[in-house]
């Protein structure tokens, strides 16, 4: 049996407003007070630990990285548990392959309690009981751990998992994990990233092209090839 495994951010959920303006709070809290979208932009799909680490020495920041993902987390959660949006379609598809048994999970670069904020307020903690972040493995995306130990606790093996991404180093981590791959970039502009080319399913035109009944056909197709 195929068993699906999803990133979380900008793939099931537009967390990636909250997880800007989070980091931007606490980058300002430590002398940065000019962070941008675009720069936050370049670390969608990164956990939040490598992104911090590489800003902490970037900038000067003094403080511990632990500090600051401490403060990041704390203010990412207040805007998390209210303000996260579930992407129509992904909840569709999620509620369709629950509904005919099909082993899920959630593989994301952020926090255990990042993802059972988000999860829990949106209700899809119901339909995902099996998460795994990058705190509990030893490398982030686009390493394969993730994904690797999602299968383990679905007691999948990873030929016969398919991934859900929308952004290069989770379609570089699944492709390292010997997974499938359906990709919904979460910005279209990188639509032609070398990182998706060996996607099994790509819609290119990112969330507005994606649809639960296209990615449904596909993985039935998939599951009697």
């Amino acid at each position: 049996m195929i068993s699906v495994i999803f990133d979380l951010d900008g793939t099931l959920v537009d967390s990636e407003p909250n997880y800007y303006e989070s980091g931007r709070r606490t980058l300002e809290r430590h002398g940065v007070p000019d962070f941008t979208w675009e720069q936050h932009a370049r670390f969608i799909g990164i956990g939040t630990m490598e992104t911090l680490e590489i800003l902490k020495e970037r900038h000067g920041i003094p403080a511990p990285v632990e500090q600051l993902l401490a403060e990041q987390n704390a203010a990412y959660l207040e805007l998390a548990r209210t303000r996260t949006e579930v992407f129509p379609q992904m909840r569709k598809f999620v509620e369709r392959l629950y509904a005919e048994g099909v082993p899920m999970a959630v593989a994301s670069g952020s926090s255990l309690e990042a993802i059972d904020a988000v999860l829990a307020g949106t209700g899809l903690d119901a339909l995902l009981t099996t998460v795994v972040s990058a705190e509990e493995v030893a490398h982030g995306k686009p390493a394969p751990d993730v994904f690797l130990e999602a299968a383990r606790r679905l007691g999948a093996r990873p030929a016969d998992c398919v991934v859900v991404e929308d952004a290069t180093p989770g379609a570089l981590a699944a492709r390292a994990a010997g997974m499938g791959c359906i990709v919904v970039p979460y910005a279209t502009d990188i639509a032609d990233d070398p990182a998706f080319a060996p996607a099994g399913l790509l819609f290119r035109g990112g969330r507005a092209q994606f649809t639960a009944d296209a990615a449904h056909d596909w993985l039935t197709a998939r599951r009697t090839a």
